[in-house]
C-alpha cells in the first residue's frame, strides 16, 4: 500500500484594494452630529413651544387669561431674585423629603414581611389592591381631622402617594428574581437581611428604581395639590400656596412662574438625580439597554 503523504501547501496572501469596495462607514457631518444629540433636539422643541406660546399670547392680548412667555420668564426671574420662589420651593422640597423617606421605609418593611411569609405576602397584596387606586388627595379631609393643619397632614398624604407604588414594584421585582440567582445566594449561605441585600435587591433594582420614580411623581403632584388646600387654611406653604396666593391677587404671570418652577424641579429630579442613579446602577450592571 502506498503511504499517505501529507503535502504542505505554501501560504498565499493576496493584497486587496479596499478602496475598490467604497467607503465602509461614512463620517457624520457637523450638523448630523449635533442633531443626533437628544438634548439638542429637545432644546429645539422647547424653543419652538416657547415661540408658539409667545405668538399665541400676543395675539390673544389678555394677560389675565394667558400671559406671554416673556412676561412669565420676567416674573420667574423677579421672584427668584427676591427669594420668594426659592423659599417656597425649599419649603415644598423639605416636606416632600419627609413624606418620601417615610413612605420608602414603610414600603421596605411591608415588602420584607411579604417575602418572608405567606401571611405577609397576602397582607401586602390586600393592602395594595385596596389603597393603591385611592387618590391621595381624597385623604385630605381625614388628614385634617387626624393631624390638623401643618406638615403632619401633608406628610400623611405624601406617605400614601409613595408607599403603594414603591411596595408594589419592589415586591414584583423580588418575585421576578430567577431561581438560579436565589440558589446562588443559598449556596453561599446567605439568609435573612444579607440574602435580601446581596441577592434580591441588586437583581430587582430596575423594578425598585421604577417604583421610586413613580412614587416621586405621585408625591410631587400630591404635595402641590395639598398645599393649595392647606395653604389656604394655615396661611403658609410652598409652591402650591404661592400659586394659589397669586391667583387670588390676579397675578397670573406669577401663577405661571410658580407652575414653571414646579416643572423645573420635576425635570431636575427626573433627568439628573434618577438618571444618574440609573446610569451608575442599572445601566452599569448591564440590566437595561
Amino acid at each position: 500500500m502506498a503511504e499517505n503523504v501529507l503535502v504542505q501547501r505554501a501560504e498565499f496572501v493576496r493584497d486587496v484594494e479596499t478602496s475598490a469596495y467604497g467607503v465602509v462607514e461614512k463620517p457624520l457631518t457637523t450638523s448630523e452630529k449635533i442633531f443626533n444629540n437628544a438634548a439638542v433636539r429637545k432644546g429645539i422643541l422647547l424653543v419652538l413651544l416657547a415661540a408658539i406660546w409667545q405668538v399665541y399670547a400676543s395675539a390673544l392680548e389678555n394677560p389675565l387669561l394667558f400671559p406671554k412667555f416673556s412676561d412669565t420668564i420676567s416674573a420667574f426671574y423677579d421672584n427668584i431674585k427676591n427669594g420668594v420662589l426659592l423659599q417656597r420651593g425649599w419649603f415644598s422640597i423639605k416636606v416632600l423629603l419627609m413624606g418620601y423617606v417615610a413612605g420608602m421605609f414603610l414600603a421596605s418593611v411591608l415588602t420584607a414581611l411579604a417575602i418572608t411569609s405567606r401571611i405577609g405576602n397576602d397582607f401586602l397584596e390586600t393592602l395594595t389592591a385596596m389603597f393603591n387606586p385611592l387618590p391621595a388627595i381624597a385623604l385630605l379631609p381625614l388628614a385634617l381631622s387626624w393631624f390638623g393643619l401643618g406638615n403632619g397632614s401633608l406628610v400623611f398624604v405624601l406617605i400614601h402617594s409613595v408607599l403603594w407604588p414603591v411596595a408594589l414594584n419592589t415586591h414584583s421585582g423580588f418575585l421576578s428574581v430567577s431561581q438560579t440567582m436565589r440558589m446562588v445566594g443559598r449556596n453561599y449561605g446567605l439568609t435573612g437581611p444579607r440574602y435580601v441585600m446581596k441577592i434580591l435587591i441588586p437583581a430587582a433594582f430596575p423594578n425598585i428604581l421604577t417604583g421610586m420614580k413613580i412614587g416621586w411623581a405621585f408625591a410631587w403632584r400630591t404635595l402641590i395639590a395639598a398645599e393649595l388646600v392647606f395653604g389656604v387654611s394655615s396661611g403658609s406653604g410652598g409652591l402650591g400656596w404661592f400659586i394659589y396666593e397669586n391667583k387670588n391677587q390676579l397675578e397670573i404671570a406669577n401663577v405661571f412662574a410658580g407652575l414653571f418652577s414646579v416643572i423645573i424641579i420635576g425635570l431636575v429630579v427626573e433627568n439628573f438625580i434618577f438618571r444618574n442613579i440609573e446610569l451608575k446602577t442599572v445601566r452599569k450592571w448591564g440590566m437595561q439597554s
